[in-house]
């Protein structure tokens, strides 16, 4: 497989590191382009450009880690904040107006109602992706 633009959103989860490094391995090759994104989901209440601080550091403390997960794979990706009522919709966007090759989301397991989850996002871009996408599911003893 091989890909030139890589979409990579990001959450602050364990299985970011894990995926990034995944991505820039898929990337070398073709010295492919790597956009990681982090989406602020922004309420209904309020202005979709409300500055929310605590919400704006830690997504820029977690681009910012992220970046480094690269550079020690010696790869340069770009990162960029967004924000959005909804992430799913943002994600596929995205990688609709960045002419993306491939989303590559890392994935924790999660459960509710006693039952894996993948929550409301994954599902909506492995529904409406323009692109191929992986999931890299983080293993975590349960």
């Amino acid at each position: 497989m091989e890909f030139n633009k890589i979409l990579l959103p990001v959450t602050g989860t364990q299985a970011d590191d894990e995926a990034t490094r995944l991505a820039c391995q898929l990337s070398k090759k073709n010295k492919g382009k790597i956009w990681a994104i982090y989406v602020i989901t922004i309420k209904r209440s309020l202005p979709i450009n409300a500055e929310i601080e605590p919400e704006i550091r830690k997504a820029e403390a977690i681009l910012d880690h992220i970046a480094g997960v690269a550079e020690e794979e010696d790869y340069e990706l770009e990162t960029d904040l967004l924000q959005a009522r909804e992430a799913g919709p943002t994600i596929v966007d995205e990688a609709v107006e960045r002419e993306a090759d491939l989303i590559l989301m890392g994935v924790i397991y999660k459960r509710r109602f006693g039952q894996f989850n993948l929550g409301s996002v994954v599902p909506y871009v492995l529904q409406n992706a323009p692109c191929q996408v992986i999931l890299y599911h983080q293993y975590t003893a349960k």
